[in-house]
């Protein structure tokens, strides 16, 4: 029984992948996702799909015109993974037909990449390709001040966030105005978001301001009050990030007032003890002292707390990923090889809540399978025809359902505004 459940955990194992595509990928709701409509238009039929196979073969520019024949080349190739691409103006598996230079990107969900190997020089319970619950408090900390960024600021209401398998997760905005964007108006839409730059030896690595914390934009305010609130608990209490000497020098890098970092430095060495928690006091006492005696470094102490708390929170995001619509990001519902975990939809509103540990592996998938058949008593399964090729549906006995209901509800809200434009353009096409 040991043997089986290791093999069945073994993500790499071409029989365990097979099962995984044909028993438990939900083809039809991906399909109708990147669709926006029932009966398959531009938006899937000139879109790329990349496979990577074993052994690290990397297919690009291939196209399907339904879901059927997606499932199908999944199963043929039984890739490690697969990818999904922009739309083009041609369909990707006719390149090479067409003269050079001719297939181009038109349309692409607005896509958005944080991962937790970024905040490796903060979290202290994980490093590397580590993850836990505890560490996740970052990520959930991100999507925290994304998710209302770009329904508030931008006005998208379609996105999609999905766990990345491993130590990180996804954003796919699917709006048709974000589809649309052109990489330069995409590496403007990431200029306007990106608050963390500069490298290992940067230090301080927010700038969002000229003199003092009047000068911060309306939209970040609204990330420092959401961050402030989750800071504590996070960052001074379960990650302790300053705890150790190196970081509270760190710490007193990123004060601006050059007298109050001196006392607090003298204050710290005598006392080496101090829980982060009580080091956030002193600086906390310190400008309340200055506010009290109507000192003009208030502001900069002020600024400085803000900066400090968005320097350590706020999303780290992979630039290059958004910038370009012929970007190929992994589609959501893959295995991830190495932790065998499925990446499932996550729930913004209880982002805090998500376990990435918890996760659903395949081969619990499929231990689950095995468990419904034999308490349902079904019979063997039966070769597929064309007509039911993605209509099967064991993942509705798993785990899996859980995920595979949220995506289809996220679905529902794209066709229903795929309906309305169609009904306001009085045109029967939707391929924008």
């Amino acid at each position: 029984m040991a043997d089986k459940m290791d093999v069945e955990d073994d993500a790499s194992s071409p029989e365990v992948m097979t099962a995984f595509y044909q028993r438990l990928y939900p083809f039809k709701s991906i399909f109708t996702w990147l669709n926006h409509q029932h009966a398959p238009s531009r938006l899937f039929t000139h879109r790329e799909f990349a496979f990577t196979l074993p052994g690290d073969t990397y297919i690009r520019y291939n196209s399907f015109n339904t879901a059927e024949e997606l499932k199908r080349q999944v199963l043929r190739l039984n890739p490690s993974r697969f990818e999904i691409g922009a739309v083009y103006n041609a369909r990707p598996r006719d390149k090479k037909t067409l003269r050079a230079g001719a297939l181009a990107p038109t349309l692409r969900e607005l896509v958005f990449d944080i991962d937790m190997t970024d905040y490796d020089a903060i979290r202290t319970c994980c490093t590397g390709k580590g993850i836990c619950k505890r560490c996740w408090g970052f990520i959930a900390a991100a999507v925290k001040v994304m998710d209302p960024a770009l329904r508030e600021h931008f006005g998208w209401n379609h996105l999609l966030w999905v766990y990345s398998g491993r130590r990180g997760i996804h954003c796919w905005v699917s709006d048709e105005e974000a589809m649309r964007l052109t990489d330069e108006q995409r590496r403007a839409v990431m200029g306007w978001l990106e608050v963390i730059k500069g490298g290992r030896d940067t230090a301080k690595k927010v700038n969002i301001r000229v003199s003092s914390r009047k000068d911060i934009h309306p939209s970040l305010q609204a990330a420092v009050d959401t961050l402030r609130l989750l800071f504590p608990e996070l960052i001074l209490y379960d990650q302790d990030c300053f705890a150790e000497e190196e970081q509270w020098k760190t710490l007193l890098e990123l004060i601006s007032d050059g007298d109050t970092a001196t006392k607090l430095r003298h204050k710290w060495e005598k006392d080496p003890q101090r829980s982060s928690a009580e080091k956030w006091d002193d600086v906390r006492r310190e400008a309340t002292n200055m506010k009290k005696d109507g000192k003009a470094q208030f502001d900069k102490l002020s600024a400085s707390m803000e900066d400090i708390i968005l320097q350590y929170m706020y999303p780290r995001l992979d630039a290059e990923v958004s910038k370009h619509r012929n970007h190929l990001l992994k589609a959501p519902f893959c295995v991830h090889p190495s932790t065998g975990r499925v990446c499932v939809p996550v729930d913004p509103a209880k982002v805090g809540d998500f376990d990435p540990e918890g996760v659903p592996t395949v081969g619990m998938l499929l231990r689950e399978i095995n468990v419904a058949r034999t308490d349902g008593g079904a019979a063997e399964v039966k070769q597929e025809t064309p007509a039911d090729v993605v209509e099967q549906s064991d993942w509705e006995q798993t785990s899996l359902k859980l995920y595979v209901d949220m995506l289809d509800r996220h679905v529902q809200g794209i066709m229903a505004e795929t309906r309305r434009i169609k009904r306001e353009a009085g045109d029967s096409s939707m391929d924008f």
